[in-house]
């Protein structure tokens, strides 16, 4: 039986990198077996485009060119972990996927979302997540958090106008996808957000309850 594809998503400061691994450990203990991993990145090549893309640099970066990095480090990672983790069964979870590319290159940088479609039914065929998690909350909020963790990256130094961009693609693809789609308020404290979590995993997918 395929396994389950769980992504994670959301603007600076949203909590990813602390609710991944409280829903890691939420399906263990419903006895599921879990990849956790990561776009972009996930594979040792996929990591080096990730460096590409993230590095600050002098030269301006291409939005072509960002695009297509993005979706060379996906093939990747799926031909050579996602894809074989479901078909063996395994249960992936990934913080961020596909809809990041929509946000951050399509609302964000204006490549057209037709393009970034097309790109998407080439590298991934009829591939989807079974579930996407979508964190929110006000950017402002957001970027502020963001500002007590480490030196910027070369997307987290944009402005704020970007990032709001990014979010309103986000809750217009929640809007368009409500049956793949939750949307967690993560404007609210830890418990409050990871109680949301967990009645989304217990309606969608079946995982009883901690």
């Amino acid at each position: 039986m395929r396994g389950c594809f769980i992504t994670l998503e959301g603007v600076e400061g949203v909590g990813k990198t602390t609710n991944l691994e409280y829903i890691h450990q939420r399906l263990k203990a419903a006895g599921k077996t879990v990849v956790v991993t990561r776009e972009p990145g996930g594979t040792a090549m996929a990591e080096e485009i990730r460096e590409l893309l993230l590095q600050q640099r002098a030269e301006s970066v291409s939005e072509m060119a960002e695009l297509l990095l993005m979706f060379a480090a996906r093939a990747q990672h799926l031909h050579s972990l996602i894809i074989p983790a479901l078909e063996q069964g395994q249960w992936v979870l990934c913080d961020r996927f596909t809809d990041a590319t929509y946000a951050y290159q399509g609302g964000g940088r204006g490549v057209s979302q037709s393009l970034i479609s097309t790109l998407e039914s080439m590298v991934q065929a009829s591939l989807r997540p079974d579930l996407t998690l979508l964190l929110d909350l006000p950017v402002e909020q957001g970027l502020e958090r963001a500002r007590n963790r480490s030196t910027p990256d070369r997307f987290e130094a944009e402005k704020q106008r970007f990032f709001e961009a990014v979010r309103q693609t986000y809750l217009d693809r929640a809007t368009a996808e409500p049956e793949r789609f939750a949307v967690i308020d993560a404007s609210v404290d830890l418990a409050q957000v990871q109680a949301q979590i967990s009645q989304q995993l217990q309606q969608r997918l079946g995982v009883d309850p901690a």
